[in-house]
């Protein structure tokens, strides 16, 4: 039986960014990986473009929620074999349990780039960030990760982080 890779995508409000990359690592990862993600400061819940545009591509959201990274935290938690942090760099983490390879995949934020009120703007935004979480997750998805040393693993990982669409 092949391992199954535990991995965490973190940004501030657990909202949108890290909450699509999970849906979409749950989804093409199957049997592979299991994805979680969490926040520093996570909103109330997702945000309803987030959830409205993985709807859209029939990507599984109902058991999606905003959470705290300390759940993830703590030592009765899933151990992770990777963190992604698609938000802003520079912010403080947690000790994770366990020795996760920790990589920075910085996507703009799409809450606040598009007028208030304008649907179709928003949407917009959404879907750009979520264009650059895919092509990035479906990258990673197909890594053959028995294959690489941990350090030209943290290599590759940061190497996919600066790829764009």
């Amino acid at each position: 039986m092949e391992k199954i890779y535990n991995v965490l995508f973190l940004c501030s409000q657990n909202s949108a960014r890290s909450i699509m990359a999970e849906a979409l690592l749950n989804e093409w990862g199957k049997g592979r990986f299991k994805a979680y993600s969490a926040g520093s400061a996570p909103a109330a819940a997702p945000n309803p473009y987030a959830l409205r545009l993985l709807a859209s591509l029939n990507l599984p959201a109902d058991t999606l929620r905003s959470k705290s990274w300390d759940e993830f935290a703590a030592a009765a938690s899933p151990v992770m074999d990777f963190i992604f942090i698609v938000g802003e760099p520079g912010t403080a983490l947690p000790a994770w349990p366990g020795s996760p390879i920790v990589a920075h995949w910085e996507v703009d934020d799409p809450v606040g780039l598009a007028p208030e009120g304008d649907d179709l703007a928003q949407m917009n935004a959404y879907r750009l960030a979520f264009r650059q979480l895919e092509h990035r997750v479906k990258i990673f998805a197909a890594l053959r990760l028995d294959a690489l040393s941990q350090m030209a693993m943290q290599t590759r990982l940061a190497e996919i982080g600066q790829e764009t669409v």
